[in-house]
């Protein structure tokens, strides 16, 4: 897959470079080089500054490059030079978690919906989001202007699940749920599957 002319792949690899310059930051650091960034994420300083040739030119040659004006700069070719509201749907233990977790808001994202469709959970508060009927998605993510959903539900459900958020506006979905979504080719979908990542790791710690 294509971002406009830049591969996929590359596009991957910038929030990684997004947080290891902003790990920078904590430690201080004003100045960073491709060599110290591709050491930090095990790439090579070579395909440290060919990623980034690709959007521009950003450092200089001997000086290397300002970690606050690089990280702007992958801010706004990420889109997160601004907040991004999203729906939560499934408010189980999962749910929970996710919409408690207080890194989302100064990365450019903000849990403002919550969705659930089992009555003893409507109308309950996940901090100060109120757990409201899916029932109501539509009029709901619509009425919220929100591009984006996160979907922790069971995987029985969560094409039908995606299928209505979709309708309500959605265009781009994380999936928690272990199973592939079929939506048009124009919604962005990502997987995140913990089973499937430890899965992979045991096939090495058998050898």
């Amino acid at each position: 897959m294509k971002i406009g002319a830049i591969p996929d792949i590359v596009v991957s690899r910038l929030p990684q470079y997004l947080q290891a310059l902003n790990l920078m930051k904590l430690e201080g650091k004003q100045t960073t080089s491709s060599q110290e960034l591709g050491e930090r994420l095990g790439f090579s300083a070579a395909q440290v500054r060919k990623d980034l040739s690709q959007f521009g030119e950003f450092g200089k040659q001997g000086t290397g490059y300002s970690i606050s004006y690089l990280s702007k700069q992958l801010q706004s070719i990420l889109n997160i030079d601004r907040i991004w509201d999203i729906v939560l749907v499934g408010a189980g233990d999962l749910g929970h978690a996710i919409a408690n977790y207080q890194g989302f808001t100064n990365r450019g994202f903000r849990i403002a919906l919550i969705l659930d469709n089992d009555p003893q959970k409507i109308g309950d508060k996940i901090g100060q989001l109120e757990i409201q009927d899916f029932a109501l998605a539509r009029e709901l993510i619509r009425k919220a202007g929100i591009e984006i959903a996160m979907l922790t539900v069971p995987a029985s459900v969560a094409q039908t699940v995606a299928e209505e958020v979709v309708q309500a506006g959605i265009k781009a979905i994380l999936n928690y749920a272990p199973t592939p979504l079929k939506l048009p080719p124009n919604i962005l979908v990502q997987y995140l599957d913990p089973l499937i990542q430890l899965q992979h790791m045991t096939y090495y710690l058998a050898k």
